[in-house]
């Protein structure tokens, strides 16, 4: 039987999917996973109503949050994923041959396990190959029992600040994050809409900024989330930004990575580039600089 997916990116908006279909529904101890199959981008899971990742677009999401600082890097060897229990950051993450280990800290064993089943085409099989180690509680937990200077990539593939993953977006985080990375390292996280959620992108600058000597916003439209979606990097040395674009291609093209979907170099500046109307929407609420 099909029904109306909605969502509320904020009080005052919605958008959806006619027709979509219930596939399963997990009420978990930490929140409610569905999947669901839609006429428009095949199939999606969601979590506690909020839409995380579909079979249609998926590529758009995790090629951004991965590659431009993956490549960015010289030569990145270990990875920690926060969240990814779809698998798709980590099947990007593995594109790169120098990568020899990545961990998955993965909150929920129901969240692997449904779209281990129902969502194949995202994780391709990652959680299968012995460079990724998954690692299921509390991703807090986890980082701040590891031991120094492992990481050079961080991905924060996680709920939003709203939900059960809020104690990973504050600066007390970013400072325990920031001993697990070694030196030149950086990460990538989602901040949100800017149409939406101007107020929370704006502070999660702030904190990050506070933590981090180089911040750089990222922003590219994602389907599933009905809008242009914005995500940064941040590093204390590492600033993709600045990388031009012959250097990126030959980089790709020295780690075999030729069938990507939504990213490549020709993109990359613009994808650091905010546009003024959206600049304007966080001006108000961003900390003035000293």
């Amino acid at each position: 039987m099909s029904a109306a997916l909605l969502f509320h990116p904020s009080p005052d908006a919605v958008y959806g999917f006619p027709h979509a279909r219930l596939v399963a529904r997990v009420d978990s101890r930490h929140q409610r996973i569905e999947v669901w199959d839609t006429r428009q981008l095949g199939r999606l899971f969601t979590l506690d109503g909020r839409p995380m990742t579909s079979t249609g677009d998926e590529f758009i999401y995790h090629e951004c949050m991965v590659h431009p600082i993956a490549l960015a890097h010289p030569s990145p060897r270990t990875a920690l994923v926060l969240g990814g229990g779809d698998g798709g950051a980590a099947r990007q993450l593995l594109r790169h041959p120098g990568i020899e280990r990545i961990v998955v800290a993965e909150l929920d064993a129901e969240v692997v396990r449904l779209t281990r089943e129902h969502l194949p085409d995202v994780h391709g099989a990652a959680f299968d190959n012995p460079r990724v180690e998954l690692v299921i509680g509390d991703a807090a937990q986890y980082v701040a029992a590891a031991a120094p200077s492992q990481f050079e990539l961080v991905i924060f593939d996680l709920t939003p600040p709203d939900s059960p993953a809020a104690s990973l977006y504050t600066p007390a985080f970013y400072q325990q994050l920031k001993r697990t990375m070694r030196p030149g390292a950086a990460l990538s996280l989602h901040l949100g809409s800017p149409y939406f959620h101007a107020r929370r992108i704006a502070g999660l600058l702030d904190d990050l900024r506070a933590a981090f000597a180089v911040v750089r916003t990222m922003n590219t439209f994602v389907p599933l989330y009905g809008s242009l979606w914005m995500m940064a990097s941040a590093s204390d040395t590492l600033d993709p930004a600045a990388i031009a674009i012959d250097t990126l291609a030959e980089r790709l093209a020295a780690r075999g990575i030729d069938s990507l979907k939504h990213y490549e170099p020709a993109m990359h500046a613009g994808l650091f580039s905010a546009s003024r109307s959206v600049r304007d929407k966080l001006s108000q609420f961003l900390k003035p600089t000293r």
